[in-house]
């Protein structure tokens, strides 16, 4: 197996690795949002600031989940690592930081 192959399967554990992380966060924020069920009318105001909160932390989540599935794909498909828009490689310290971006660094901006 080469530094490349290597380089990527360890990538590839990260992404997988997020993507059960956010799925499970994203469950419980989901169990969360479905137990209140208050009938007091300040708790319920309360309670729907934080379910505002979850929402967006979800939302957020979500996105994420779908970036990382793109990069997995983009793996199967031997095209990690290059940038969708120009073609050019995606330096080493950029996917270290983003692992999941599918752009580098000039057609980020």
């Amino acid at each position: 197996m080469t530094k490349a192959d290597m380089d990527l399967a360890k990538r590839r554990e990260q992404l997988e690795q997020r993507l059960s992380d956010l799925t499970a966060r994203l469950h419980e924020i989901d169990e969360e949002l479905d137990s209140h069920q208050s009938k007091d009318w300040e708790e319920l105001a309360t309670e729907r600031e934080g379910d505002e909160v979850l929402e967006r932390l979800g939302v957020s989540g979500q996105a994420e989940i779908q970036q990382i599935k793109a990069a997995l794909t983009r793996m199967d498909e031997g095209e990690y690592g290059y940038c969708v828009k120009c073609g050019k490689e995606i330096s080493e310290q950029r996917l270290d930081l983003l692992p999941f971006t599918p752009f580098c660094r000039e057609c980020a901006s």
